[in-house]
């Protein structure tokens, strides 16, 4: 088993030169033996999402589960949200095999050691020291198999309350797991007028790649949305649990602008007014967070280390860059993009603004996307550590929670190392054009020199 499968909250590697029948039989022995001698479960929780591996790969991660003495409750092929509801239903911890959005030849595990997200950091780190040791449970688990379909379903009817408004959707599943589960959901609900495409349950992702934070990803749903003349698309990621927003103009929206039509809602209607975002988010989402009397949170990027956060400090609303939104301020938080888009539809029902109207009267700021330098996950630290030193004799104002976030008048850069790969992460974001290129100049100027 390689070391380089465990990554920052999950295990995830290729299809199966790096995750294979015998590494899921392996975690899942590991698994089942660390919950019983750590954690003091008898009994998990397991599901999987709609790749083509992920059958066969749930079959050897059960077997292990079971060798290992612990009891399985076997879900089957569902969204990633829906194995984290399904956490709470059995109040036990689980193991739910997928790659999220990465592509399809990608597979691996999210897993939960707590009530609060799946692992994480140090948690990742004792289980992977504790797996290649080798030193697990031997037994006998009883099997059964279940279905979460109607609870889940319930539980969206009673936390989602819609107002009187029709409204014109359209739903892009990008041809992952959400397509098994997604019509029924919106059909609770009759004012959706929902259009549906790449609606197949197709784990090859033949249409698109399933990652709603990429723009160009979204060429289908901007189109779509423009034909039928929608008043707003919504896509969802391979597992559920990421969501992108195009608006009535067919305008990718990125996910630090559409939080601030959560925050402008939830403001007044919610006792703990903090909310939280993580280091790529904008500006703009800090300023207005402000503006509107409330605080902000800065947390490192992973959804693992946002969600937990979230739940610990009790902040109503938790989101991400990446599309990983959290609504804490109504039943369980299970982090879904079905639910999420379904607040957001809320919130559009109950006015008569439109999606780039509630948009309006932020401040403006020019900003990249995410931009990936590919490193060797041997150096990508050691390169951060020595920007951070750069920035330090600089004497600029930086923010240091996860890589380094260097804060002037009118703009920022960020360098940080991926938690999912061989890649540093950029992102800058400026006032004006030349505030911008100035900035990412000088930052990329600074990695590359030190790559060299």
């Amino acid at each position: 088993m390689k070391e380089e499968i465990f990554k920052a909250y999950d295990i995830r590697g290729t299809y199966p030169k790096e995750i294979n029948e015998e590494a899921a039989y392996k975690i899942g022995k590991s698994y089942g033996s660390y919950l019983q001698k750590f954690c003091d479960k008898k009994k998990c929780v397991v599901g999987h999402d709609n790749r083509t591996s992920s059958p066969s790969l749930t079959t050897s991660l059960i077997k292990g589960l079971l060798d290992s003495g612990i009891n399985v409750i076997n879900y089957g092929e569902i969204t990633t949200p829906m194995h984290y509801y399904t956490r709470y239903i059995e109040k036990t911890y689980g193991i739910m095999v997928t790659a999220s959005h990465n592509p399809k030849d990608d597979n691996g595990f999210k897993f939960s050691f707590d009530d609060l997200a799946n692992a994480r950091g140090k948690m990742i780190e004792d289980f992977k020291n504790f797996t290649l040791e080798g030193n697990f449970l031997e037994g006998t688990g009883m099997y059964e198999e279940r279905d979460i379909r109607k609870s889940y379903l319930n539980y969206l009817k009673e936390n989602i309350h819609m107002g009187e408004k029709t409204l014109k959707v359209v739903i892009d599943a990008g041809n992952g797991v959400t397509s098994t589960i997604m019509k029924e959901a919106h059909q609770l609900f009759p004012n959706l007028d929902v259009t549906y495409i790449c609606d197949e349950n197709d784990g090859t992702f033949p249409n698109h790649h399933p990652d709603p934070a990429v723009e160009e990803n979204m060429t289908m749903l901007k189109d779509k949305v423009r034909k039928l003349h929608a008043d707003i698309g919504i896509a969802y990621d391979g597992d559920g649990d990421r969501l992108g927003i195009i608006d009535e103009q067919g305008k990718f929206i990125m996910a630090d602008k559409y939080l601030i039509v959560a925050v402008r809602d939830l403001i007044n209607k919610v006792e703990n007014k903090t909310f939280l975002c993580d280091v790529k988010c904008s500006k703009a989402l800090t300023e207005e967070i402000n503006k509107l009397g409330g605080k902000v949170y800065m947390n490192r990027t992973g959804t693992s280390f946002t969600e937990s956060s979230t739940k610990e400090h009790h902040i109503p609303l938790g989101g991400e860059l990446s599309g990983h939104i959290f609504f804490n301020d109504r039943g369980p938080e299970v982090c879904s993009a079905i639910y999420a888009g379904l607040r957001f539809l809320e919130i559009l029902s109950k006015t008569n603004k439109t999606f780039s109207e509630l948009l309006r009267n932020i401040p403006e700021y020019l900003s990249t996307p995410e931009i990936k330098i590919p490193v060797s996950n041997e150096k990508k630290f050691t390169i951060v550590s020595k920007v951070l030193e750069y920035v330090k004799e600089k004497k600029y104002n930086y923010i240091d929670t996860d890589g380094a976030r260097v804060e002037k008048e009118n703009s920022w850069a960020l360098i940080r190392a991926s938690n999912t790969g061989p890649n540093l992460t950029l992102r800058f974001e400026a006032k004006t054009k030349k505030e911008l290129e100035s900035i990412q100049k000088e930052f990329t100027d600074v990695v590359n020199e030190l790559i060299k």
